[in-house]
Order: structure tokens, then sequence, then C-alpha cells
């Protein structure tokens, strides 16, 4: 890919890899220009979103970003905060966050996720205006599906390795899981 073709895809929307009813929406930050210029989320070689998701318990092998319409069957899937693709995440600012926020809370209040999954505590703070929010489980629900924030996959997210992602992302799983066991128990032996 040429920087010229990079540069082409700045401020390009990608489609969402979404459907009604899914397990985990996961939700980005907003696209990268590598991901705009091949329409495959997470396609920057240095993200680390798809081994981690693998390494995590959520796909049975590691998918590459081409394959993203594979996630749809697991009950997984992706969005963005903000739509638009730029070069880094801090060419956003604190309005186009919030705006994203709330359009967001739109799509998760029609796609009905059980949960949504915020790659990025930086994001989901400004966003949700929650300042003090901290990677894990959120206290709040967004159109009635639970929330976790994080931490964002992006190679430039130096503090965390692919090995610590992977355990925040196995605690999520793990959750999703217990959740879904929960709402839909196990029929009891008949009585005799």
């Amino acid at each position: 890919m040429t920087p010229e073709e990079l540069n082409a895809a700045r401020g390009r929307i990608v489609p969402d890899v979404a459907t009604g009813g899914l397990r985990v929406l996961f939700c980005g930050i907003n696209p990268s220009l590598m991901t705009a210029a091949t329409g495959h989320h997470f396609a920057h070689p240095g993200n680390r979103f798809w081994p981690v998701l693998h390494r995590s318990g959520f796909t049975p092998r590691q998918l590459l970003p081409s394959e993203q319409s594979e996630l749809l069957p697991l009950g997984l899937g992706i969005t963005n905060v903000v739509a638009r693709a730029t070069a880094r995440a801090d060419e956003l600012g604190a309005e186009e966050f919030r705006e994203g926020g709330a359009a967001l809370t739109e799509r998760v209040e029609r796609l009905a996720p059980a949960w949504l999954a915020v790659v990025g505590i930086t994001a989901y703070r400004t966003a949700f205006s929650e300042p003090r929010a901290r990677i894990g489980r959120q206290e709040r629900t967004i159109g009635g599906a639970r929330v976790w924030a994080l931490p964002n996959p992006s190679g430039l997210n130096a503090h965390w390795t692919i090995t610590t992602m992977a355990e925040e992302y196995t605690r999520l799983r793990e959750a999703v899981s217990a959740s879904a066991s929960a709402s839909h128990p196990s029929p009891s032996p008949p009585s005799r």
C-alpha cells in the first residue's frame, strides 16, 4: 500500500461488521487509514486485535482482517466510536468522541448486543463522559448491553503486551459465558 493510497483513505467510513443480537459488539476508537484503504477492521499490521481475540478464546483460530465476516457466526461484531478514518486517534477531538458516543448508543439500542466492548479506555472515558473509568466491566449499560472497557490493541499502546491484553479479553469472554449461562440455565432434571 503506497502512502498516496493510505492518504486517500483519510476520512472514509468503514462499514460495521454487525447484526442484531450479537454476544459481543467490539467497538474500536476509529478506523485507521489501513482499515479504510482495505475495508477490513484492525487491518494495520501492528494492530494486535486479531491475535488477542484468538488467544483469549473468542475465535477458534487467528483470523485475518479480511476474514472479519467470520465473526458474525460466532456472535461477535465490530463497530467504532468515531466512524471516520484517521492516521492516529489523537486527530479526533473530544466533541467528535461525544458525538460518536451518542451515535454508538443509538446503534447499540438498534442491534441489541448482550455486551459492548470498547477497545480503548480513553475513547470510552471521553465518549461517555466517564473520566474515572478503568479497564474492565463498567457499571453502566448502553442500550441494554453490558459494557466492558478493554485495552486498545494498537501497536502504539506499549503499556499492554499481547499476553496481558489476552488476559483482559479472556476476563470479558468468561463474563460473557457466565451471563449467557445465567440467562439460559440448564433444564432441571424431572422430579420423581
